[in-house]
């Protein structure tokens, strides 16, 4: 977007591609609220269905919902009052193409650990999000960041 500070008068135009936009790939920075991970959840998914993964679809579904835990986690585990967290996904293009999901957040000292198996009959308020994206991804981890505080949490899931 331009802006015509000289003369209010003229209208903002769009003068082409956002830098947050590009072919493949759509990184944006969101508050570390509820607000900004369902944010986040909703862009993931307009964002897929314009790369041709449509929505309703079971690839579409899996990594809309992988994006809404990792985003959720890194709003409830990894939040840093007055820091925000950032969000990027990849379309990675190959047999089969793969849509990678990175949420980085500036916590460092709370590390996600691999869901092991929960006591039969627990109703705990949480802790099944990684337990879903280690069922719907094909493979996920985190590592820390690089020059900077916290880590970034990553999941990657095949689009048939």
């Amino acid at each position: 977007m331009t802006s015509n500070i000289d003369n209010p008068t003229d209208t903002t135009q769009p003068t082409g591609v956002s830098p947050y936009l590009d072919r493949g790939v759509f990184t944006l920075r969101f508050t570390s609220t509820s607000r900004g991970a369902r944010l986040a959840r909703r862009l993931v998914g307009v964002r897929l269905d314009e790369w041709g993964v449509p929505f309703g679809t079971p690839a579409h579904d899996a990594v809309v919902l992988v994006a809404a835990e990792l985003t959720a986690n890194a709003v409830r585990h990894g939040h840093v009052p007055g820091r925000d967290f950032q969000l990027m996904l990849r379309l990675l293009h190959g047999v089969p193409a793969v849509a990678r999901i990175e949420v980085g957040d500036t916590r460092g000292e709370r590390l996600p650990v691999r869901p092991g198996p929960r006591p039969e009959g627990e109703l705990a308020d949480g802790g099944r999000g990684l337990l879903l994206v280690e069922r719907l991804a094909d493979r996920w981890g985190w590592y820390p960041r690089v020059g900077a505080p916290g880590k970034t949490v990553w999941a990657e899931c095949a689009l048939p």
